[in-house]
Parts: structure tokens; sequence; C-alpha cells
């Protein structure tokens, strides 16, 4: 729009310019052209004055009508005759005597204590005298100052007219890019619902088309591969189980069974647990892919949600740091809560030796559930990272720590959903903080 406005206020200032020196140009030329025209008629008079017998230069003078208000002053040898006491010889240049003293005609404008005046010189050789026609240019000037302000105001109007213009004209053409952008958005935010409303602009139908085309084209491969991974999870939930189940089997008979046997158990026991686990992991996020929808939402109290997860899990009650619970109350699904709540703590154990404090809070309007460990910390590269689907600890700490890399990608999921969000930052004591915030209740 300021570009727009700068290019109109330009043009504007390069034709009033143009305009106003054309029009000065124009009404000088006509004045100086009109006072020209009188001057020759008035020496014609005075030299025909002139010429009959007894006729004198000052008796003459006083029967010339001048042009509008112009003044004439008449030379004769070394002396001067004036029709006004205001002008005299002195207004008259040198160099326009020194013209007419060569028998040429000229006129030239001068600058005066009283305004501009245009002067025009005529020789009356045949009478022996120099004739000035001597007009005042004052009104010459007011009418071009009066026609620069029009043209000015004019600019101005035509600068704030081509503003407004440009902002109209802007924001008609720019609003279906920033709809497609909030569309996008939307959609990169996971609202694979959205579409651009339909329009009647024959050059944006085939692009509306086109971008609705594409996010249906997306939601269906979200949701295909959604139902894929769901539908390979269930088939290798009816296998696990019976593997899961004879794995029991062999245990209770353990004692029976010879130290090399035992050891080939204990393994074959932690890769079951795991791939249950791993398959637990999957069909949650299939369900995150192809929900697209919010989460049943009820009131959960976050810290009472926590002390019932440090309980469950055996974990000290004195990790707590809460505040009142209808001040940390959230609206969600509170099985799904609980569980990102608890893999927050089962990544503090995997990875950093436990949880070392575990804090809810007000802060704002969101609820804030931060997870102190009691590791090295994460590396700032590797913090946005690690809430990826199968992310692991780097380096050799790859293959020696269990899990599948699913629970913080879980959580980033579920607290997305919840319209909140989480993060990794360092902690104060020194290890990692993991902090999930999510939207407080009103009250």
């Amino acid at each position: 729009m300021l570009g727009f406005a700068a290019s109109t206020l330009l043009v504007s200032a390069v034709l009033v310019t143009t305009t106003w020196l054309l029009a000065r140009s124009f009404v000088v030329e006509q004045r100086e052209q009109a006072l020209t025209q009188q001057a020759f008629a008035d020496a014609e008079v005075l030299r025909t004055r002139l010429s009959a017998a007894g006729a004198d230069v000052g008796g003459v003078l006083g029967e010339l009508v001048p042009f509008g208000d112009a003044e004439v002053v008449v030379r004769s040898g070394d002396e001067w005759y004036s029709s006004s006491l205001e002008v005299g010889g002195r207004d008259v240049p040198a160099g326009l005597q020194e013209v007419v003293a060569g028998g040429a005609a000229g006129s030239l404008r001068i600058d005066t204590a009283d305004g501009p005046r245009l002067v025009v010189a005529v020789p009356v050789v045949s009478a022996g005298v120099e004739f000035y026609e001597v007009a005042p240019l004052d009104d010459l000037e007011a009418l071009l100052r009066t026609l620069g302000l029009v043209l000015g105001a004019g600019a101005v109007a035509a600068t704030l007219a081509g503003a407004g213009f440009g902002a109209w004209a802007s924001r008609r053409a720019v609003l279906p890019l920033e709809q497609v952008a909030g569309a996008a958005t939307r959609i990169a935010g996971g609202e694979l619902s959205t579409r651009l409303p339909p329009t009647d602009d024959p050059d944006l139908v085939g692009i509306v088309a086109a971008f609705n085309s594409m996010v249906d084209a997306l939601a269906a491969r979200i949701s295909r591969d959604a139902r894929f991974v769901g539908d390979v999870s269930h088939e290798l939930r009816s296998p696990l189980t019976s593997l899961t189940t004879s794995v029991e089997v062999l245990a209770t008979r353990r004692q029976e069974l010879p130290p090399r046997a035992q050891q080939a158990l204990d393994l074959v026991e932690g890769e079951v647990s795991r791939l249950r686990v791993t398959l637990d992991d999957l069909l949650e996020l299939a369900w995150f892919d192809g929900a697209g929808h919010a989460p049943d939402a009820v009131p959960v109290s976050m810290t009472a949600l926590v002390r019932e997860v440090l309980e469950r899990t055996g974990r000290p009650l004195g990790l707590l740091a809460a505040g009142p619970e209808p001040e940390t109350t959230v609206l969600g699904d509170k099985s799904r809560l609980e569980r990102a709540v608890r893999n927050l703590l089962d990544n503090a154990d995997r990875y950093a030796g436990g949880a070392e404090r575990v804090g809810v809070e007000r802060c704002d309007g969101s609820v804030v559930v931060t997870v102190d460990d009691a590791g090295p910390g994460v590396a700032s590269l590797d913090r946005e990272r690690i809430f990826e689907r199968f992310a692991r600890a780097p380096g050799s700490a790859r293959r020696s720590v269990p899990g599948a890399g699913l629970g913080l990608a879980i959580v980033a999921e579920t607290t997305a959903q919840h319209g909140g969000a989480a993060w990794c930052a360092p902690s104060p004591q020194g290890g990692a903080r993991f902090v999930l915030s999510l939207p407080a209740a009103r009250t």
C-alpha cells in the first residue's frame, strides 16, 4: 500500500509540476503578447500625435490610455516623461535602453520593490523618442499561486485516493493468499477437515479446486496410513497374546530349565514385553492420526492425576510439588493425559536416572506440568527431535536403552490434541526439564 501511495504521489507531483510550468509559460506568454501589441499601438498613437505641429511629449502622453494597469514612460533626448509618478526612467533597465537605442524593440521582466513588472520597449525613430510601457504582474503571480495551491491540493487528494485504492486493491489481491495460508496453517495443525470456500472469481476457481483436492488426497493418505498401522497392530495382537501366554507358562516352570534356557527365557520375556509396549504405542499414535476430532473433554485435576500416577507406579509422592487442585484443572481425556504424564516419568527413568521433581502449577491461562530428571540434560539440537516418532537417545545409548522411541511422540500428540504444547528445556537442577502445558479450564 505504501509503495502504491508513493508511486501515486510521485506521478501526481510530476503532473502538477508539469501542468504548473506549462500554465505559467502560457499565461506569461499571453500577457507579454497582449502588452507588446498594446505598446506598439500606443507608440503609433504617440508618433502620430507628435507629428502634428506644436505637439509636445508631455501633452500627448496625458492623452494615451495604456493597457490595464500599465504605465507609459517616454524618453526624448535626455528628458524622461511618465504617465505616473510611481514609474520613471529609473525603472527601465539599461540593457533594454541599449536595445531601443539600436533601433530594435524588446521586452524584459524585472523585479522591483513593488513586485514583478514587464517592460516593453518600442523605438519611435521618426519622432526621435523611445517608448516604454511598464505593466505590473502582481495579478499574474497571484493567479499562478492560486493555480499552484489548487494543483497541490489535487495532488494530495489524488495521493490519498491512490493510497485508499491501493489498500483496497492489495487487500483484495492478498485476501485469497491469506485464506490459503490460514487454511494451510490449520491443516498443518491437524485440522484436516479444513477447506477453502468456493469462489466466483474465475482466476481463483482453479486454485481453490486444486488446493481442496490436494487436501482431500492428503487426508485420505493419512487416514489410509493410520488404518494400516492400526490394522497391523491389531493383527499382531493375537499372536503376541499367544506368545505372551506361552512365555508366562514357561516362566512358571523356570526352575526346571537349565541355566542357558533360563537366560533365553529372560531375553524372550523382555523382548515380548517391549513388543507389547510398542504395539500399544503404535495403536495410540494410529488413533491420533485417524481421530480428526478433539478428545473427550471432562474436567481433570492435573495435581490429582499426577499424584495418582506416582502412587500407581510406586514412585514417592515427595517428588510432587503442586498448586491447589482447583487451579490446576484442565478439560481433556483423563486416560490419555495420564499416559502422557506416565511417559514423561518413564522417559526420566529410562534415560536420565529417574525424576527428581514433578511440578504442577497454574501459569497465566495454562496448567504446566514439569518433570525434572537427574540426567546430564539434552543437547539443544536434540530438544525438538526427541519428540519425533522413533527418536532415540543419540550415540551408543541408542542400542543399550530399551524402548522404541514413541513415548515422547505420544506426549507431543496428546498435548497437541488438547490444544497445548510439550517441550524440553534445561532444568535448574542441572538435568533436563520436560514441560507439558495445557489450557486451564475456566472456573
